[in-house]
């Protein structure tokens, strides 16, 4: 049902000279000032919203300015990036202080004035848009419109998933909420569906989304493109729908904020009505949103707002002290009785206690990998993402707060945990998450786990990448842990024809600053990819894994598997090659086929399997040159993906048989035919190469 928050109506709040006010207005003329110095930015979200962030900051949200990292916090998110300001001016004002990647203090505010002055600057702790880990208090780093929705779904899965797991009688050690501003261009993006459509499902009572409803785009009006009832679509998705009429009006915010407190069987949507800009006499305007107001509209609205005219960025007298007060006299109470409580849960239970500790700190539990098995060498062998299965049931063993699942496809990437049952109301728990056909959202819902200390992973086809990539790369900026899990990975997919068969995929990753993309090329390469990706806490890794079987090579032929680790390293190899072949993934096992071949003609060949082309570049020049020795110019690419980005490995005698064109529905050996993929080819394009002048 829909319902209307309603107060007493607060026009006072613009009239009378209390510190709510005055604070209110402080966050608007810090916004319009910091966008105005910058000539750059969007200062009437902002100025629209700043009643609706004072009223959540000020009587509802549970955080400690003094440690922002208290993990039982409830967390803020962003999602209109583009109001950084708004983010900035209230970081500034509750006083909250910076903490370094180890959560030690650094005597510094999160936000100083100076760095308001300095918003969007080279440098400084104001950017564009919110930044994790680059600015103390930012939960996640949104701007993509639709994104921080995204990532507070996964950030109230977490919560449930954590309070389930972790929470004993007289011990609720995790019982936070999760709050969202959106807008209109968040509603607009598909991810924020798909989130709001799992999160709905999944009966989230712990998350809420306040929608700023003014009706404004970059275009212009929403009306030109948008001009559905999105209250009545969240209603469908089985959310507690509230309407605010009048975004300044205090007293209705704080009604609807403790309406999402009081509800206990469902996510709420908090429709605010707001005029952009308020007060600006471009207030409602295209310029509102996107441009800076410029002097003369500034001086006019700081006059509405009975401010000096002629003072930039003032804080008045007693708001920072009144914002900070009401926010720290909440939250210190609060964590310091969340400390003591949980000193006692250590005592009484310990082993949870640990477990949580090692999360917390990013760790993972002693002998976390001892289960991970060795694959025995095969000629049939299996394909890597039935391997993949088996070594991920394996580290769920140790490692139970390793958490996911798939968009709608685990029979077929093979990321289930046997046996165990699924995430659902009434058993939140279980660590078989369904995302259900919702690539964008599954992977936003990924990083929002992994941004509350989970290693979550998430999974699908390689060729659905298309619909993920902004996770993907976000997860990168962010530098999170987030394992994403890429099956049926090449024409090896055979008759579903070119739809389902990846081409640009792995170039389009490898293209993606700080993501470790590896494809293992059998089971035991798939083993250590897992273990690299577990290791990785501060990069996200995406795991690209077979449908057809790749034969388990023979390690005591070949060398040890552990040098995936290393991105790259010689398998196999003659004396002084005069050829090396290098391949990636299924066709690894091709490579050696042909080297074999080669060998036995009195051909000195070398193989080099390069799963990760991330890693490899991590390593010193005296590694990277004893594997492709630079003396050595024939050189061979075998990759069933295209050629883009081969050139840095081959050089300009080098060749590669990779992929240039779209591949064809037909059973795989007959893909392999008309594509090149054999080992007489593999042999006829070496000798070439090996010619080449």
């Amino acid at each position: 049902m829909t319902d209307t928050a309603t107060a007493t109506p607060a026009a006072s709040v613009h009239e009378d000279g209390s510190l709510e006010r005055l604070t209110i207005d402080t966050i608007r003329t810090l916004s319009m000032d910091a966008v105005q110095k910058a000539n750059s930015g969007h200062p009437g979200t902002p100025m629209a919203l700043a009643p609706v962030g004072y009223t959540l900051w000020s009587q509802f949200l549970r955080t400690d300015p003094g440690k922002p990292d208290w993990p039982n916090r409830d967390r803020f998110v962003l999602s209109v990036g583009h109001a950084s300001m708004l983010l900035y001016s209230l970081l500034h004002l509750a006083g909250v202080e910076e903490i370094d990647r180890d959560g030690k203090k650094t005597g510094k505010p999160a936000i100083s004035l100076q760095d308001i002055e300095n918003f969007r600057q080279l440098g400084s702790k104001t950017p564009g848009h919110p930044e994790y880990r680059h600015t103390t208090g930012v939960e996640t780093t949104t701007g993509p419109l639709g994104a921080g929705c995204g990532n507070s779904v996964g950030m109230a899965i977490a919560e449930r998933w954590l309070a389930a797991r972790y929470n004993q009688d007289g011990f609720p050690v995790f019982d936070h909420d999760v709050y969202v501003l959106c807008g209109d261009g968040d509603m607009m993006e598909g991810v924020s569906a798909e989130a709001a459509s799992l999160a709905g499902h999944l009966k989230l009572s712990n998350l809420c989304w306040i929608y700023d409803s003014n009706h404004i785009s970059i275009e212009g009006g929403t009306d030109l493109a948008f001009d559905e009832d999105v209250g009545a679509r969240f209603e469908a998705y089985g959310w507690h729908v509230l309407h605010v009429d009048d975004a300044n009006d205090t007293k209705a915010v704080a009604a609807a904020i403790q309406s999402f407190r009081d509800t206990d069987d469902r996510p709420t949507m908090i429709v605010v009505h707001s005029v952009i800009g308020w007060g600006s006499p471009k207030a409602g305007s295209e310029k509102a949103h996107g441009e800076p107001l410029g002097e003369d509209n500034i001086r006019a609205t700081k006059k509405a707002y009975g401010w000096p005219e002629d003072k930039s960025f003032y804080v008045p007298e007693g708001v920072a002290a009144h914002f900070h007060d009401a926010i720290a006299d909440r939250g210190v109470a609060l964590r310091e009785e969340w400390e003591a409580m949980f000193g006692r849960y250590k005592a009484a239970h310990p082993a949870l206690a640990a477990e949580i500790a090692a999360m917390l700190a990013n760790e993972l539990p002693e002998g976390w990998d001892s289960e991970i098995p060795t694959f025995e060498a095969d000629a049939k062998g299996i394909a890597s993402r039935d391997a993949g299965g088996k070594v991920l049931n394996a580290i769920v063993k140790k490692v139970p707060y390793l958490v996911g699942g798939s968009a709608d496809l685990a029979p077929s990437t093979k990321t289930d945990i046997k046996g165990a049952p699924s995430f659902e109301p009434g058993n939140y728990g279980a660590p078989n998450l369904h995302f259900g056909v919702r690539e964008h959202g599954m992977g936003a819902v990924v990083n929002g786990m992994t941004l509350s200390h989970l290693r979550a992973y998430g999974s699908t086809f390689l060729v659905f990448l298309d619909y993920m990539r902004p996770p993907v790369r976000l997860a990168a900026i962010m530098e999170l842990p987030s394992i994403f899990v890429f099956t049926h990975d090449s024409i090896g997919v055979g008759e579903d024809g070119p739809t389902h068969q990846p081409i640009e995929h792995l170039a389009t990753m490898r293209a993606i600053p700080g993501l470790d993309m590896i494809r293992p090329g059998d089971a035991n390469e798939t083993a250590e990819a897992w273990r690299a990706a577990m290791t990785d806490g501060d990069r996200p890794t995406a795991l690209v894994l077979s449908r057809q079987a790749l034969p388990t090579l023979d390690r005591s032929k070949y060398a040890s598997a552990s040098g995936v680790a290393k991105g790259a390293y010689v398998l196999a190899s003659a004396d002084d090659p005069e050829v090396i072949l290098i391949a990636t993934g299924s066709e690894v096992s091709l490579a050696v086929e042909a080297y074999e071949k080669l060998v036995a003609n009195g051909v000195k060949a070398r193989v080099v399997s390069m799963p990760s082309w991330y890693r490899f570049e991590l390593q010193d020049h005296a590694y990277k040159e004893s594997v492709l020795p630079a003396a050595v110019t024939a050189r061979v690419a075998i990759e069933m993906a295209g050629e883009i980005g081969w050139d840095r490995y081959v050089g300009f005698k080098g060749r590669t048989i990779t992929m240039s064109t779209f591949g064809a529905s037909a059973p795989i050996a007959k893909l392999q035919d008309k594509f090149g993929f054999t080992v007489d080819n593999v042999v006829k394009i070496a000798r070439e190469s090996m010619e080449a002048k």
